[in-house]
């Protein structure tokens, strides 16, 4: 495989992947009883979010490239 088509590959997946997770339709950033905000929660939702869409492209690239041979 060339280049391009490696990079095109990897748009395609990441797009793909991205289409067929749900994500959540909202974060929430909590308040604590001292008027603290912690954006842990906020940052892990967005972070497992983004995560969960890179395991799911980057096994269907390797998966592509395993059968391109």
């Amino acid at each position: 495989m060339t280049e391009k088509q490696i990079e095109q590959m990897v748009k395609e997946n990441f797009e793909k992947a991205f289409k067929e997770s749900e994500h959540p339709k909202k974060f929430f950033i909590t308040e604590n009883g001292r008027g603290v905000v912690d954006g842990g929660d906020l940052y892990n939702a967005v972070l497992k979010d983004a995560l969960d869409v890179m395991q799911v492209a980057v096994a269907n690239i390797l998966k592509n490239l395993a059968t391109s041979k």
